[in-house]
């Protein structure tokens, strides 16, 4: 029985020691994720990439499929690194800001760099990544109000160099 202010202090320091590497672990498990994912696609390594996906996107999409359109694109680009901003859990999703950064090469020689969230759901224990899974985000987010309100999801924003800096890259409007 906790008898005096001194010890409910200790008690409550124990607690938050515990509990603190448990959010540290997660956020450091979603950051080696997106890292690993990364690292296959800027491997060309197709087949483990596709793995990342979380069963329903993959049940929409077969492997030789999901393969085969990233091998037709792999001479467009090149990608050289990654930056991962914040991280931000909530049960089995997460999202989390990154900036890529990389060359076009076809049918320009450009650099670029690509900001854009990360979105990752755990499946199985593991983390995988949904960023191209509309509804599975939107599904999420429906269901998670106050993390939708806490963590701004932004759309992607492409940049490429341009007299030595960044200039965000907007696409003609189509004429319909």
């Amino acid at each position: 029985m906790i008898t005096n202010n001194k010890q409910l202090a200790g008690v409550a320091l124990v607690l938050l020691l515990a509990l603190t590497p448990a959010l540290g672990s997660n956020e450091t498990e979603v950051r080696n994720a997106v890292q690993s994912i990364f690292q296959s696609l800027k491997n060309k390594d197709y087949g483990t990439l596709y793995d990342s996906l979380p069963s329903d996107s993959r049940a929409r999409m077969s492997k030789d499929r999901f393969t085969g359109a990233l091998r037709r694109s792999q001479d467009n680009y090149a990608l050289d690194r990654m930056d991962v901003g914040t991280v931000k859990v909530a049960g089995n999703f997460a999202v989390v800001d990154t900036t890529l950064y990389g060359r076009l090469m076809n049918p320009l020689n450009l650099e670029g760099k690509i900001v854009v969230q990360q979105y990752l759901v755990r499946e199985d224990g593991k983390w995988k990544v949904a960023t191209g899974d509309t509804s599975a985000i939107q599904r999420f987010l429906k269901g998670n109000p106050s993390f939708a309100r806490s963590f701004k999801i932004h759309p992607p924003r492409v940049y490429v160099k341009k007299d030595n800096a960044w200039v965000e890259f907007k696409p003609p409007k189509r004429q319909g």
